[in-house]
């Protein structure tokens, strides 16, 4: 027969410890909902030796999720646009960055909302991103003449991979290199 008390004073401990942990871990990578409740399970279940099922910590994290939500630590419409900003600003396609959000957990419409937002001040993300994405790479126009041909389905490859049409990719690859060295400095 259990004991009541000592299973509430179980319960008190496993819920600070998780309240602890998910602070710390908001602290340190500001995470979406979907990566700290990960976190917060895979913490539980190698950490700490209880006796509850699976379901009860879910809904031990989910209750402690919703607390975070409610005093504004966990904001994944926040987490969407910073994030997206941050990746558009690192040469990623307007379609891997959609992907990038899906696999954190993000919920389709803060994504879509964030996406909006990058189309409605930005002129052309995508293509300011493929051209950020062949300075970092030094494919393309950065790529000296006499190797470019030999290069070109390589590029075309890191392009597709990063989530670019095939039209943009082939515009990319196909400005001259004083004219991407001019758009260059302009974004």
């Amino acid at each position: 027969m259990m004991n009541p008390t000592s299973n509430k004073k179980d319960f008190d401990e496993l819920s600070t410890a998780l309240k602890d942990m998910a602070y710390s871990y908001i602290e340190k990578y500001s995470p979406s909902k979907q990566q700290l409740k990960v976190y917060l399970m895979k913490k539980v279940l190698i950490k700490f030796k209880t006796t509850k099922s699976k379901k009860e910590i879910s809904e031990l994290i989910d209750n402690v999720l919703i607390s975070l939500e409610q005093n504004k630590f966990l904001n994944d419409e926040l987490y969407s646009d910073s994030k997206s900003r941050t990746l558009l600003r690192r040469g990623y396609s307007l379609n891997k960055i959609n992907q990038s959000l899906r696999m954190k957990g993000i919920d389709q419409k803060f994504i879509k909302q964030s996406i909006e937002k990058i189309k409605n001040k930005e002129i052309e993300p995508d293509f300011v991103s493929a051209l950020k994405l062949c300075k970092r790479r030094r494919i393309g126009a950065i790529r000296p003449n006499a190797n470019r041909e030999l290069f070109y389905k390589k590029d075309m490859g890191v392009l597709a991979r990063a989530g670019f049409d095939y039209d943009l990719s082939k515009r990319v690859l196909n400005l001259e290199q004083e004219e991407f060295q001019k758009l260059i400095k302009i974004v």
